[in-house]
């Protein structure tokens, strides 16, 4: 009688054991011919690696769902212990439904992002008061953003997508710059802006962004404007066109360089605080 009943035992357990290598091993072959689709075809196809990134993370969830599922299925000490468990733990359902909601709202949202794509792996997006930095991954649970500290957020997919998202990269990735600069009330308005104006146009990161009619109207590759007083400065900006954000941020800091120093050769201040100090006797 005991032999009997090891035998069934064993016989079990290796199912088990075997069903879940096979499900292993599955998996890992699966995401491998994704990780080579995903290389082939973004580069040399310009295909979108989201939607596979993601395939590629949800694999190993079912697959081994269904291992389990078929684990169960198979052994009948468990199909009757799970049919019990079904028919009796309606409060122990309720309660698991209610601790994993949020686990189920990020996959949902998941799935959202990938469907309707308010942003794809490598675009460059702020999420609400983050930093900004480049989409690197979407998984069932959440999305990992690496930002320019080369530090990775994860954000969970339900909170991403309660939240404004900036997206840097979605249908046309040019960026016009605001360069803005103070001068102070007895400078040369007009020459600090054609200062201004110039050594835009001369950086190398620089593109004219002008359509046609723009062009016909004489609006010039750079517009700058006054845009308000301050309390000893005139605010001056400057709105100049770059390829994209990395591009955009390069030119701002070197004519942030080169305006201050074309502004110190012909005599323009930039204003910074004064204070006067009055000694009185007894």
């Amino acid at each position: 009688m005991k032999e009997f009943l090891e035998i069934p035992l064993v016989k079990y357990t290796a199912i088990a054991v075997g069903t879940i290598l096979i499900a292993l091993l599955i998996s890992r072959i699966l995401r491998l011919l994704i990780n080579r689709f995903i290389r082939l075809s973004s580069n040399k196809l310009k295909v979108d690696p989201t939607q596979f990134s993601f395939l590629k993370n949800a694999v190993s969830f079912f697959i081994f769902l269904g291992a389990i599922i078929f684990i169960f299925y198979t052994i009948p000490a468990l199909k009757t212990l799970s049919i019990t468990l079904f028919a009796g733990a309606g409060i122990l359902t309720a309660i698991v439904l209610f601790a994993s909601q949020q686990a189920f709202a990020n996959i949902i949202s998941g799935i959202f992002i990938v469907i309707f794509k308010p942003f794809r792996v490598n675009d460059l997006v702020d999420v609400g008061s983050l930093p900004k930095g480049r989409v690197e991954d979407i998984t069932l649970r959440h999305t990992v953003i690496r930002n320019f500290e080369n530090r990775r957020m994860i954000i969970p997919n339900s909170l991403i997508s309660s939240e404004i998202v900036i997206n840097s990269n979605i249908v046309d990735e040019r960026i016009c710059n605001f360069l803005d600069m103070g001068i102070s009330y007895d400078s040369d308005i007009d020459r600090a802006m054609e200062i201004m104006r110039n050594e835009a146009m001369a950086h190398p990161n620089f593109i004219d962004a002008r359509t046609d009619d723009d062009k016909k109207k004489g609006i010039p590759e750079v517009v700058t404007r006054v845009i308000g007083f301050g309390d000893s400065s005139v605010n001056l900006r400057a709105f100049i066109w770059t390829m994209d954000h990395s591009t955009g941020y390069v030119l701002k800091t070197d004519l942030y360089k080169s305006i201050k120093e074309q502004f110190d050769l012909h005599g323009i201040e930039i204003p910074f605080p004064y204070r006067t100090i009055v000694y009185k006797d007894k």
